[in-house]
């Protein structure tokens, strides 16, 4: 089976398990023009791991080719899903040759479903290959797209101790004026569960940088952090 296969194939299924009631309140939560099948996110991955394991792609070229099918040429959204969740193949974990995929995926898919659906898969790719993956980020964090610059911000929310703290702050620092919602709270978001793992580092950047985080960012940061005394 070749990937047009693989992708036809899940296509099938999906439309199988398509339920358009759900699919309706779907589209609308998600303010989305695409049309919905209404199939729930782990039903889209069970359906896409029994598929790949019925017929496995033979290399990382077959499960782009894959991906970039399925993502631009689907009619409902959880074809978009699906081709997300074929990026957590073991064939392509830690292949920089996945960077352009992800861009394309969040520079056509321009919505927090989708462009946060990969922004594990850009953290995995920063720890393997910091030295590619750093200077990206660093442009990605002041590009004209604000999803691109959003997930710059992202890109490390499960690194915990591993995260590069450097980076981090410069591609926060780098859309500090911005107003977009998005932005604001990716802000928000990241600092937070930095917070988890150093808290003194976030307080120390909030308070340095305090008159410039939006109240929302600000707010989301210190979340969790208890009141100094």
């Amino acid at each position: 089976m070749g990937h047009s296969d693989l992708v036809a194939a899940i296509r099938a299924r999906l439309t199988a398990a398509a339920d358009p009631v759900r699919a309706a309140g779907a589209q609308a939560y998600l303010k989305s023009a695409m049309p919905q099948l209404g199939v729930r996110v782990p039903e889209v991955r069970r359906i896409v791991k029994a598929e790949v394991a019925a017929a496995p792609l033979a290399s990382g070229d077959e499960l782009r080719s894959a991906v970039l099918e399925l993502f631009r040429t689907a009619t409902y959204r959880e074809e978009r899903y699906a081709a997300i969740d074929l990026t957590a193949s073991k064939l392509v974990r830690t292949d920089l040759a996945m960077v352009p995929v992800y861009e394309e995926i969040i520079r056509t898919g321009a919505w927090w479903d989708l462009v946060d659906g990969v922004e594990d898969r850009l953290g995995r790719l920063l720890q393997a290959h910091r030295d590619v993956l750093t200077p990206v980020l660093l442009q990605w964090s002041t590009d004209p797209d604000f999803w691109i610059r959003r997930s710059s911000i992202t890109a490390q929310l499960g690194a915990k101790s591993n995260t590069d703290t450097g980076l981090l702050a410069t591609v926060i620092e780098a859309n500090l004026a911005d107003r977009e919602f998005f932005i604001r709270k990716a802000i928000g978001w990241a600092l937070r569960e930095y917070a988890k793992t150093d808290p003194a580092w976030v307080r120390q950047f909030a308070a340095t940088h305090g008159a410039a985080l939006s109240p929302l960012s600000l707010r989301e940061a210190l979340r969790n952090l208890p009141a100094e005394a």
